[in-house]
């Protein structure tokens, strides 16, 4: 972890609102994921947080990516522009999947150049990569339970599983090729269970596939889900590879490529925000802090992720129940209405969150004019 004496020079240098990365930390996210899963290669997911800074580690470290958007895409192949064409477009192939279901014609268009892996979900996405993106790979999203996933995502994409292969083959027909599946838990997924329902569920998709007449799969991505440590609650990430593998190893074969798409998992932990109380209030009879951070910005994760961060002082003395406030005019903008926090804090004084380096200040705005974070590396 970062210091506080470190995080408190890093607001003297830089002002505030702060938002720090530890690179350190993603390196070792990496590394555990790959310590647990070796079977497994990790895409990073890029929209957890697609900072090219926090790219370009991850590529170092030896990652693979999943994108969801051109300048996702543009964001990572910056890492490799000084490569030959020729090699440049196979690691693309080999390193990059375009993992959201439903893509614009112009997106496809421009994807076709890097004969790119997708993946689609439906009949009509097979149609567009035909005519947009005949040179792309495809993968088919598969729908699987999302029980206990702080965000589910199978109500937006996923094929029922008794089309799946109505879907492949209907692929196949035109000319495409269907490298393989993938499917998702849902995001920061506590119920191990459903990587269990997924695994399964694609196994037997392969099988009757094969039975079918359609042998060319041999990929299989099982997404992303995987949960970072917010509080104690969460089980070791230990535990659930262990699950993983043990489906993985005895359901698919050792030549079945197995991908993943970690985005949480990887940088969540790595991001620290630092905060500056710019004021003080009791309403209701309940102590309000008001800071230079909030909804629309670093901690843009209370709203669209259902996550809490929690928040800490600096400074210590007797604590009590508060509501932190952003700076924003809008009633929306509260950070927590139930954060224990010392009730002697002044104005000036710092408040630090740790673990929030996914989904935070990725999604920051200008609104109400207040600018996001500054962002600042810390390579240890």
């Amino acid at each position: 972890m970062v210091s506080l004496t470190t995080l408190k020079r890093l607001a003297g240098e830089h002002g505030t609102p702060l938002f720090v990365v530890d690179h350190a930390e993603l390196r070792r996210n990496y590394a555990m994921f790959k310590k647990h899963l070796p079977r497994v290669q990790a895409y990073y997911a890029v929209k957890a947080n697609s900072n090219p800074e926090i790219v370009r580690t991850l590529f170092k470290a030896g990652a693979s990516f999943d994108v969801a958007s051109l300048p996702e895409l543009r964001t990572v192949c910056e890492n490799i522009k000084n490569l030959p064409a020729k090699k440049r477009q196979q690691w693309i192939w080999d390193k990059i999947i375009y993992a959201n279901p439903i893509k614009a014609n112009e997106t496809l268009a421009e994807l076709d150049h890097y004969n790119p892996l997708v993946t689609y979900d439906n009949a009509e996405e097979i149609r567009k990569i035909k005519k947009f993106a005949p040179n792309a790979g495809l993968a088919l999203r598969l729908k699987v339970a999302n029980t206990g996933a702080m965000v589910e995502l199978s109500s937006k994409f996923g094929a029922a599983p008794g089309e799946a292969v109505d879907l492949i083959l209907a692929a196949d027909k035109v000319g495409l090729t269907v490298e393989g599946l993938s499917f998702h838990v849902g995001s920061q997924t506590t119920n191990f269970e459903n990587y269990v329902q997924a695994i399964n569920l694609a196994a037997n998709i392969f099988k009757e596939a094969k039975e079918r007449g359609y042998k060319k799969m041999n990929v299989l991505d099982i997404g992303g889900g995987f949960p970072a440590p917010y509080d104690d609650s969460v089980k070791p990430f230990a535990e659930l590879a262990y699950t993983i593998n043990r489906e993985l190893d005895r359901l698919f074969p050792k030549d079945i490529q197995i991908l993943a798409e970690p985005g949480r998992f990887m940088v969540a932990t790595a991001g620290i925000g630092v905060s500056r109380i710019i004021g003080k209030a009791v309403r209701d009879g309940k102590l309000c802090y008001y800071i230079d951070d909030g909804v629309y910005h670093t901690f843009s994760g209370v709203i669209f992720d259902h996550c809490h961060y929690h928040l800490k002082a600096f400074k210590k003395g007797p604590t009590q129940i508060c509501s932190v406030f952003g700076p924003t005019c809008d009633a929306l903008d509260v950070v927590s209405m139930a954060e224990q926090l010392p009730a002697n804090l002044a104005l000036g004084d710092l408040l630090y969150s740790e673990n929030i380096g996914a989904y935070s200040h990725a999604s920051s705005t200008y609104f109400n004019g207040f600018p996001p974070a500054e962002i600042v590396h810390i390579n240890r």
